[in-house]
C-alpha cells in the first residue's frame, strides 16, 4: 500500500473517531452530569495516552522545551481542542450525533476555504473557486436534509 492510501485511510479513520468520541464523552458527561468534566476527562485520558506514546515510541521529552519559542497562534490548538469536545458533548444530545457532525463538517469546510485561500498558518495558498464553493453548499444542503430527516 503506498503512503497516500495509508494517510487517506488514516484520514477516514480519524473522521470515524470524532462522532464515536463525541458518543462516548457524551456518555461520560451523564454519569458525571458535566459536559465540562466530560471533556476534561477525556483530555486527561488523552494527555496520559500521548505521554505513554511518546515514552513508549522514544521520542525525546527534552524537545518540548522549544516550545517556548512558539509563536502565541501555535498554542490556541488546545483551546481549540477543548471548544471542540465540550461542544461536541454538549450538542449530541440536544441535536444528535448526525446533525451535530453535519454542521461541524459544514463549519470545517467553511473554514479551511479560508484558511487556503489566504494561506494562514503557512499553508500553501489555494484560492476559492466555484467549484469549492459549490462543495460547500453541496455539504450544506446534506445538513439540511438530515435535519429535515
Amino acid at each position: 500500500m503506498s503512503n497516500t492510501y495509508l494517510y487517506l485511510l488514516i484520514a477516514l479513520l480519524a473522521g470515524a473517531m470524532m462522532p464515536t468520541q463525541a458518543g462516548t464523552n457524551n456518555k461520560m458527561a451523564a454519569v458525571v452530569g458535566s459536559p465540562i468534566l466530560a471533556a476534561f476527562i477525556s483530555f486527561f485520558v488523552g494527555t496520559a495516552a500521548l505521554f505513554a506514546f511518546a515514552l513508549l515510541s522514544g521520542e525525546s521529552l527534552s524537545a518540548m522545551t522549544e516550545a517556548k519559542n512558539a509563536p502565541p497562534v501555535a498554542w490556541i490548538g488546545g483551546l481549540l481542542g477543548a471548544f471542540f469536545v465540550t461542544a461536541a458533548v454538549t450538542l449530541v444530545p440536544r441535536l444528535g450525533v448526525a446533525m451535530t457532525f453535519s454542521l461541524i463538517i459544514a463549519g470545517q469546510m467553511i473554514v479551511t476555504l479560508v484558511i487556503d485561500h489566504f494561506g494562514l498558518f503557512g499553508v500553501p495558498v489555494k484560492e476559492i473557486s466555484l467549484i469549492r464553493i459549490g462543495g460547500i453548499l453541496l455539504i450544506t444542503a446534506g445538513v439540511v436534509l438530515i435535519r429535515k430527516f
